[in-house]
């Protein structure tokens, strides 16, 4: 099959070196890509939230399959033309895609679906977010109610700082904190069906120990040996087949991924938040561990046709995300990169890079991710730092503490 994957970053990366190792893609193709994806497929300079522009390349390539990678995109109506130019297509309509677009629509539909989540409250003026963060107390929980690439969420207990944030935007969500680990389950949805992957855990916050700002991922890693016994069974059935049956009777079948963020409270798994596509960078690692070849299941989710669970390898997978100076509030961009030579148990992908004089530079937040894997979580993590500690980029950092060994 032809497949075009729409993104630029390490998510889109890590799904087109996955395609590019399915036997059924014949031809893989990405649009806009970055230097990395453009040694595994052919690159296509086209704006990814032009939904038009994607449509008309998606017929000039005569593809088989588009996958959309960002949820920018979703957002935006890519899905649709894609589906209405007559192309199979791997990711929500416009409108199911505000299960991320909007906090408030999501909230809405767990409430109808009835949905373990955070007790919350939805606020436009300031004297709303006054009396809602009063009513849940510290730590306070702020979102922004729109896409805000993974940071527009303020957990602090500083309210002060929390009211700054509500009133630096135009619609929130606040709620009431869960405590508890969180940990990351993708379902695969081709309309009506959903079947999982295997659970990740990233690491939100910048610096180790888990300090300093919310950034969009700095680490993950997969399967989780600490988790309970019966979680994902427990969640498809509490979380994800209630989430997709209230879509649909809305007229809002889903097909794509639903990924799920979740807190292991004292009462049970509650929803932190839905994202209507891969998350990065725990897609680093499942697709690392991913057996089942990746080209055939996105095709079957897009084609009302899913049918077993996914299988994945044995072992463990790590991924370290190496940010640029300034990240996450000021990124420096346009310094060049060296060290980026795989080895036996690791390699890089690029998320914030371009080319320059032939060079690799930064250009983004989170510039790589680099992969180590191994037959256990130990092996894997070290194979994932001896990788990140050879690479060179001025003033970038990494977080010391991903995938801790418990």
């Amino acid at each position: 099959m032809r497949v075009l994957v729409i993104g630029s970053g390490g998510r889109e990366h890590a799904l087109c070196r996955s395609l590019k190792l399915d036997p059924q893609v014949s031809e893989l193709h990405c649009a806009p890509g970055n230097p990395g994806i453009e040694e595994v497929a052919t690159v296509h300079p086209v704006d990814p939230l032009d939904p038009e522009q994607v449509a008309e390349l998606a017929r000039r390539l005569r593809v088989d399959l588009v996958v959309i990678g960002p949820e920018a995109p979703l957002v935006a109506g890519v899905s649709d033309a894609v589906r209405e130019a007559g192309f199979a297509c791997f990711g929500p309509s416009r409108d199911a895609a505000m299960i991320e677009g909007s906090k408030a629509f999501a909230k809405e539909i767990m409430t109808a679906a009835d949905v373990p989540t955070a007790r919350s409250r939805t606020c436009t003026t300031e004297a709303e977010a006054a009396a809602a963060l009063d009513e849940f107390g510290a730590p306070y929980v702020v979102k922004d109610d729109g896409l805000a690439a993974g940071k527009g969420v303020v957990v602090t207990d500083d309210r002060a700082a929390a009211l700054a944030h509500a009133l630096a935007c135009e619609r929130v969500v606040i709620e009431e904190y869960l405590d508890g680990p969180e940990v990351s389950l993708f379902a695969l949805c081709d309309g009506s069906t959903a079947v999982p992957l295997q659970l990740a855990q990233d690491f939100k916050r910048a610096y180790d120990g888990d300090e300093g700002p919310n950034t969009g991922g700095m680490g993950a890693y997969t399967p989780l040996p600490w988790a309970p016994d019966g979680l994902t069974e427990q969640v498809m059935r509490e979380v994800v087949h209630p989430t997709i049956a209230e879509l649909t009777r809305r007229g809002l079948p889903y097909q794509g991924v639903l990924y799920v963020g979740l807190a292991l409270t004292a009462k049970g798994p509650k929803v932190v938040e839905f994202n209507a596509r891969f998350g990065d960078p725990e897609t680093q690692v499942l697709l690392d561990r991913l057996e089942t070849p990746l080209g055939g299941l996105l095709m079957a989710a897009a084609t009302g046709e899913l049918g077993l669970d996914p299988v994945f390898k044995d072992g463990s997978a790590v991924c370290v995300v190496i940010a640029s100076e300034g990240y996450p509030e000021s990124p420096v961009k346009g310094d060049p990169i060296t060290g980026l030579q795989s080895t036996d148990r690791a390699y890089v992908l690029h998320a914030g890079t371009a080319r320059k004089d032939g060079a690799v530079v930064s250009a983004g937040g989170r510039v790589l991710g680099v992969v180590g894997h191994g037959p256990d979580q130990e092996s894997a993590r070290r194979a994932a730092y001896e990788l990140a500690d050879r690479i060179e980029l001025r003033g970038s950092h990494h977080r010391t503490d991903i995938a801790p060994v418990r």
